[in-house]
């Protein structure tokens, strides 16, 4: 089994032996032969277990025997010790997840902070068939087919070529000692269901069920990757990003058949559910302005495109600006989005307007502080520069071809209820400098992206 394990480990191009690695040790068969097989293969191992103290007195134990091993061994030992199940309570999470989390994300500390190059952990074939199962019955896309990755970043499973059945032979035949956790014969878990109830049924049907399918996990991850190469030469034809914000368009989006796959895969980064993602569908061929939500994302079906954004509190509130105040600051997460500067010029004989839209010009006589700032409402109205007509500010928008995301990303400045600008847009006829024109207010917008 020692060969099988380098063999293995060359062939897939793992590690090699120059490398520090951190060994995950339960105290179980599988963690106990693959820390064996490390050692013997000569790697550079350090041991790190972690106690989630769900078995009382038994989780202790299995601390020991392993803290003891490590003696046997003469390794490094790293200990954690913290409640799954008040990790749990208090992320409202299962204890399986809450487990997953801790150890996952402790064994990616205690790598960085003393250099291990990877985190080996022992799960092997059995281990990859009963997650198969529990994304077939979960729901999945062909990744969830593909079973456990051989590698993922920092995380290597060299015992995939190997399974229970002759994990537990090699402690026999070498007499290894280990801890036999009894709560994986009970079947609360879901994993322990799918191990203790389902797959004997199937063994029934086929006796290599458990082969037949760990080898068909490795032709679908061959198919996965013609199926991902696809989906990214479609993203790269139907998708720009600008900054924060991505736009996939509608008309190349309805060219590829299946719709439903191509635009699972694009969105599956922003969290949409497969209802959701019906929804949209449907609404491809109507009119522009419906939206969608994930827990992390807007999308909003607009003319030519569908337009995701990252969800962000809204800001209603309503901001004065004062006679003496030379600016104001608008801030979202801690990082200026929208800064408005404000300057009155009392000699107007030398002064040239910038007709850049950040810039916008106001006789003062006309105005009345405190000028508020807020965000568009329904009903808004203004008269255009230029126009003598008063214009709802939704039929602006409509003729400026506004998405929902940049209407309710537009400000407003007004002067007692009187639109007097749409910022960075259009200001209102109403306040225009003229020639007899005495004093100029000078706003200037900066916006932070």
């Amino acid at each position: 089994m020692k060969t099988k394990l380098q063999n293995f480990i060359k062939k897939e191009n793992l590690f090699t032996s120059e490398v520090k690695i951190l060994v995950a040790v339960s105290g179980g068969a599988d963690s106990i032969v693959l820390l064996d097989l490390l050692v013997e293969s000569g790697y550079n191992c350090a041991v790190a277990h972690f106690n989630f103290q769900l078995r009382g007195q038994a989780s202790e134990a299995d601390k020991n025997f392993v803290k003891d091993l490590t003696k046997k061994y003469n390794l490094q030992f790293h200990l954690k010790e913290y409640s799954a199940e008040k990790y749990a309570n208090d992320n409202k999470i299962s204890i399986e997840m809450a487990a997953r989390e801790l150890r996952y994300n402790w064994f990616e500390e205690i790598r960085a902070k003393y250099n291990y190059h990877f985190i080996i952990t022992a799960h092997h074939q059995d281990d990859s068939v009963e997650t198969f199962l529990m994304n077939i019955a979960r729901g999945t896309g062909i990744k969830g087919l593909t079973g456990i990755p051989l590698k993922n970043n920092f995380i290597v499973r060299p015992l995939m070529f190997t399974n229970k059945i002759q994990i537990l032979e090699y402690c026999k035949k070498n007499n290894l000692q280990f801890r036999t956790d009894k709560t994986n014969f009970e079947s609360v878990y879901a994993r322990n269901k799918i191990r203790n109830k389902i797959i004997p049924i199937f063994k029934e049907i086929n006796s290599g069920f458990q082969q037949n399918i760990y080898e068909n996990t490795n032709r679908f991850k061959e198919i996965s990757e013609i199926y991902f190469n696809d989906i990214q030469r479609n993203r790269y034809e139907c998708i720009i990003q600008e900054n924060e914000n991505t736009f996939i368009n509608i008309e190349k989006l309805k060219k590829l058949s299946p719709i439903k796959t191509y635009l699972f895969e694009f969105l599956r980064p922003y969290n949409f559910s497969s209802k959701v993602i019906d929804d949209i569908i449907l609404s491809l061929n109507n009119i522009s302005g419906k939206q969608f939500f994930s827990e992390t994302h807007n999308l909003l079906k607009d003319r030519a495109n569908l337009i995701i954004t990252k969800r962000v509190a809204k800001i209603n509130s309503k901001y004065l600006i004062r006679e003496n105040q030379d600016s104001i600051f608008i801030r979202k997460d801690e990082i200026d989005e929208l800064k408005l500067e404000i300057k009155i010029l009392d000699n107007t004989d030398k002064f040239q307007i910038n007709k850049d839209a950040k810039y916008a010009y106001f006789d003062i006589s006309r105005i009345k502080f405190p000028l508020t700032l807020r965000k568009w409402e329904h009903g808004d109205y203004f008269f255009p520069f230029g126009m003598k007509k008063a214009k709802k500010l939704s039929d602006f928008f409509i003729d400026k071809k506004f998405s929902l995301n940049d209407k309710e990303n537009t400000w407003l400045l007004l002067s007692q209820d009187k639109i007097i600008w749409i910022v960075g847009h259009r200001t209102d006829d109403r306040f225009r400098i003229t020639k007899k024109t005495k004093k100029i207010l000078i706003s200037k917008l900066t916006i932070n992206n």
